[in-house]
């Protein structure tokens, strides 16, 4: 067993004044609280209806298959890197969390474990159960992405690296959620999104641009993994990665999504601590990023108090004694599959990707949720691979 340090890093933050981000990225403050209050009520109930069934055998059974896979896993990330320095492990305290109403970020403590320490305590820690889907998918979802595991591209995509595992649970049951089919997006270490071209957010291959997006079907476990970096930030918005799930969606020979298929089960985004931003872009290229900051707390979308029912932050350890050794990281996700988020105001398809390229979404307002959740007009069939070449500016 590697060397292990834990960090509990306090990540409550306090409901913030909306700062307005990328051009279309505009909401009501008041409308803003109320969805947040919103999401809260739910993380609680769900995790009311989750504490009926997680001392299930077949929830027993899961924990137990988590923590043999992210283990085998971290080992197989080392071995592909050649990583023989000793790994960091970084975790939070839920139990700490919730002393917190709010949080001075810098509020850390530093505890060791020891190599004796049982994988079981490393790996089967789960950051959130719930991470419930009333968070905006932003102006700049792209309907039609590519499958594939690997969202890095030659150009655009240098940066820390990350492996990504993200888990769904029927909320219900405890069960894992397979067959949905996951979309992740995020912008890159200078703070801009591929697919696209806008002010504030221009590609220089526009919307044909398609680093860091992705599509991902869910296994047996409902796992899906993704091979990305460390996502960059921009002018009003705290550092996050974006996730949708699609439900009993039709997937196409040519692996593809059908349109107007399946139901929306959750939008939702990821956050990451105050200390490892600060570790990620004291690194290059985020060190050429030139926009402000926007801290967790001052977030409008961030949590106004993180604890065991809504605490979006991943679990993630270092892979080596650095940063350039890449992270891997996971968190579980708690979903109801019975809820559709289609006609949710916050659903919003900027632009769409088929084997034309990328093209804007003409019914889209730019307004993180003005044209509702209606996909394109038309069929759309999408190209078997990704264009690697994409470009920013910043």
């Amino acid at each position: 067993m590697v060397q292990l340090s834990k960090l509990i890093a306090v990540a409550a933050a306090c409901l913030a004044t909306p700062a307005i981000a990328h051009p279309g990225e505009k909401h009501d403050h008041h409308a803003v609280k109320r969805e947040v209050y919103a999401r809260d009520a739910m993380a609680a109930a769900a995790k009311r209806s989750l504490g009926g069934c997680e001392s299930s055998l077949h929830a027993r059974e899961l924990a137990k298959r988590n923590v043999a896979r992210r283990s085998r896993t971290v080992q197989q990330l080392r071995e592909k890197r050649g990583v023989t320095a000793n790994s960091q492990k970084w975790r939070r305290d839920l139990a700490e969390l919730e002393k917190y109403e709010a949080v001075n970020h810098n509020k850390t403590d530093i505890l060791g474990y020891s190599p004796a320490t049982p994988e079981s305590v490393v790996f089967a820690a789960n950051t959130s159960c719930i991470l419930t889907p009333t968070i905006t998918d932003g102006p700049y979802y792209v309907w039609g992405e590519v499958f594939r595991q690997d969202v890095k591209e030659d150009m655009y995509s240098d940066g820390v690296d990350i492996h990504l595992e993200v888990q769904y649970i029927d909320i219900n049951t405890c069960r894992p959620i397979p067959g949905a089919v996951v979309d992740i997006w995020q912008a890159n270490a200078t703070g801009v999104y591929s697919g696209i071209s806008t002010s504030g957010n221009y590609a220089a291959d526009g919307y044909d641009s398609t680093y860091l997006r992705g599509l991902q079907q869910t296994d047996k476990d409902g796992v899906v993994t993704f091979d990305t970096i460390f996502p960059g930030h921009y002018d009003g918005r705290a550092t996050h990665t974006h996730l949708l799930t699609h439900l009993n969606a039709t997937i196409l020979p040519n692996k593809t999504l059908e349109v107007g298929t399946g139901s929306i089960a959750h939008n939702g985004q990821l956050f990451w601590n105050e200390v490892l931003r600060t570790a990620v872009e004291n690194t290059y290229p985020y060190t050429t990023n030139t926009q402000s900051v926007t801290s967790n707390a001052e977030d409008m979308w961030s949590v106004k108090q993180a604890d065991s029912a809504y605490d979006p932050f991943p679990e993630y350890i270092y892979l080596g004694e650095d940063l350039d050794d890449g992270l891997f990281a996971w968190i579980q996700i708690g979903l109801n599959s019975t809820a559709d988020y289609t006609d949710n105001s916050y659903y919003s398809i900027a632009a769409y990707y088929d084997a034309d390229g990328g093209h804007a979404n003409s019914d889209s307002s730019f307004m993180g949720g003005g044209s509702g959740g209606s996909a394109p007009s038309g069929s759309m069939t999408m190209s078997s691979s990704a264009s690697a070449s994409a470009s920013v500016s910043s």
